[in-house]
């Protein structure tokens, strides 16, 4: 399965196009992270652990686009948009939404 950020594919030409699909993933962030990061931001630097939990959300979101895509017949995502939020109470939950264009696409013939 091709997923791009893109309208399109270099030599390959929309067949069919599916319909707009979304994956998405939401994760808890749990009170020792929330601690670590807290301590991090305190003194600088980045958050591993928060960073491998946004990899991971997004790994999950995009593997989920696929998925849907695939029940759809498609062989390819294109126009895909990642969005990042935080949700609940003192901002305890991660939300990545994943969203794009379900599509069928095949090479393109060469011009005659």
């Amino acid at each position: 399965m091709q997923v791009t950020t893109t309208p399109n594919i270099d030599g390959m030409r929309v067949r069919t196009y599916c319909g707009v699909i979304a994956g998405e993933a939401i994760l808890g962030a749990n009170l020792f992270k929330d601690l670590f990061a807290n301590i991090r931001d305190l003194v600088g630097g980045r958050s591993a652990t928060y960073e491998r939990e946004l990899q991971r959300a997004r790994d999950i979101a995009l593997q989920e686009l696929e998925e849907r895509a695939a029940e759809m017949g498609a062989n390819a995502v294109v126009g895909v948009d990642i969005d990042y939020e935080v949700l609940g109470a003192g901002n305890g939950m991660l939300m990545v939404s994943a969203s794009g264009t379900a599509v069928v696409v095949e090479p393109k013939l060469p011009n005659a």
